[in-house]
């Protein structure tokens, strides 16, 4: 069978949790270090933005959302009650033009890809939110919202029966972005749900509707909202007025952002998030990303070239939230390298068979990793400094059983470091040949099955069944002293992508 190991946290019992510790983030908001706290005491509340659905997502969209599930995971393990709430933008001008062109309604056209982006998510081992709130199910709080706005005279109704938000009305503009808007021109109008001139001008609340166009009749005439006020009235109603943290990609911080505080705190007077958090952007190759430059990925084409899923995912997270990433194949081989090292290390300590007695400096280095490891964590973020912590047990765990100096007595302690180590980083489990066989049965399903690369197909042309017979027939020419045969079988399966690695316990197999 394949080397393939369960869940960390399903195989060791877990010791009484120590003291919490309090996280610190950068604000965006107060250009400051603070700590994360909730309001009520008790439960943290968080708004994260998430995908536009249009298409597939990229790799620079999972950085945003990975960082996010770092925080998310270390969050609870530090005991905190958490509330988080993502939209889906299920509607929007992209939406409307590419469902438009592929003669599909915005509904058929958006649930291809909102389903693709929740299985790119579990691929890369990311847990789900609370709640999941899309646009077009919360129309009437966004009708409600801009109501509110209208009666402040902050909102008002153009010519065409749009409704936009008047910027001038809001003096604090600005402030997340730290951008100057002194000179704001009162009435200058954008229409676009995106845009990203640093003039401010009133922005779209509500689009009047187009012929062919999807559309809601509601109090405002009719028509769809507009990007911004879809994030304010989801935020307000899953989590009130006020709450603990908003987080996205440092690309919405103007003018989506920027917009949502505006319209959200003139409607209400208050304060809409206390913290605010923004990944930095992933590079490629030294390079932004982009179609035109041939640096941009999906999470499937990396997959469908041969990556693991498990080493995309550490590659993601290698360096802290607020450093941009710059992302390589070279990277991503080390990082599955990485990755490899620490699984050995794990399945080497459970293989049992250590001598009595306790390493008394391993055991100290144990709980320094553990203690390293919360304390990166909770000072901003700082994912690089907390895999070093591991990676520096690793090491010494590994030195000391070869020397001999590994003892039963320090089992317990490091399978615990490596326990809270996955309760965040998440990739112990070995779930990448399953990813990889659902890539290439999509690409197949899509017609994309050219894109897979050979070695990737040539790997997975074999079910495990096979390679299971093929290792017991070599087995038994080993046995017969058929060397030739045994040699034949191990280079065939090598050709496949296949590693056989002989041990005391018989051989294993495991796919590069």
């Amino acid at each position: 069978m394949p080397a393939t190991m369960g869940s960390v946290g399903d195989k060791i019992a877990a010791p009484k949790t120590p003291p919490r510790m309090t996280i610190r983030l950068f604000n965006t908001l107060s250009n400051t270090v603070e700590a994360l706290e909730p309001i009520d005491g008790e439960t943290l509340r968080i708004y994260v933005c998430g995908p536009t659905v249009y298409d597939y997502g990229h790799i620079g969209n999972f950085r945003t959302f990975l960082q996010l599930d770092i925080l998310r995971r270390f969050l609870k393990q530090e005991g905190r009650k958490l509330l988080q709430v993502m939209n889906i933008t299920d509607v929007d001008d992209k939406i409307i033009r590419n469902a438009a062109a592929a003669h599909l309604t915005i509904e058929k056209y958006t649930e291809k890809y909102e389903r693709a982006f929740f299985q790119d998510l579990d691929a890369l081992g990311c847990e789900r939110p609370e709640i999941i709130a899309r646009a077009t199910e919360n129309i009437e709080q966004m009708v409600d919202l801009i109501e509110r706005l209208a009666a402040k005279d902050l909102a008002y109704q153009a010519p065409d029966g749009s409704w936009y938000f008047r910027i001038a009305g809001f003096p604090e503009y600005g402030k997340l972005s730290k951008k100057d808007f002194s000179t704001i021109s009162d009435g200058a109008r954008v229409d676009l749900d995106e845009y990203d001139k640093d003039s401010a001008r009133d922005f779209a609340l509500w689009k009047a509707a187009k012929p062919g166009e999807k559309h809601w009749d509601t109090r405002l005439g009719s028509g769809r909202p507009g990007w911004h006020i879809e994030c304010s009235a989801m935020a307000l109603r899953y989590l009130g007025e006020s709450f603990d943290l908003h987080a996205g990609g440092e690309d919405l911080m103007f003018p989506h952002h920027e917009n949502e505080i505006a319209q959200s705190e003139s409607a209400t007077g208050k304060t809409l998030a206390y913290h605010w958090m923004h990944v930095r952007f992933l590079l490629v190759d030294g390079r932004k990303m982009s179609k035109s430059e041939g640096n941009f990925f999906t999470l499937r084409d990396l997959l469908l070239k041969g990556y693991k899923a498990s080493a995309i995912r550490f590659l993601l997270l290698s360096v802290p939230y607020r450093t941009p990433l710059n992302f390589t194949t070279d990277g991503l081989t080390e990082s599955a390298s990485a990755v490899e090292r620490v699984r050995t290390f794990y399945q080497r300590i459970r293989s049992g068979g250590w001598p009595a007695g306790q390493n008394v400096e391993l055991e100290a280095l144990a709980a320094k990793a553990q203690q390293q490891f919360r304390e990166a964590l909770a000072d901003d973020l700082n994912t690089s400094e907390a895999r070093a912590a591991i990676f520096d047990l690793v090491r010494a765990g590994n030195v000391a059983a070869d020397a001999g100096k590994l003892y039963s007595g320090n089992v317990a302690s490091i399978l615990e470091a490596l326990r809270r180590f996955d309760e965040v980083f998440a990739i112990l489990e070995d779930r990448d040949a399953e990813i990889a066989r659902g890539a290439l049965k999509w690409a197949q399903e899509e017609g994309r099955g050219g894109e897979a690369a050979p070695e990737l197909v040539a790997a997975y042309s074999l079910s495990d069944q096979q390679i299971d017979a093929l290792l017991a027939e070599r087995e038994q020419a080993r046995r017969a002293r058929n060397f030739a045969r045994s040699d034949s079988i191990r280079k065939e399966l090598a050709a496949r992508g296949i590693v056989i690695e002989d041990s005391k316990d018989g051989a294993r197999w495991k796919r590069k």
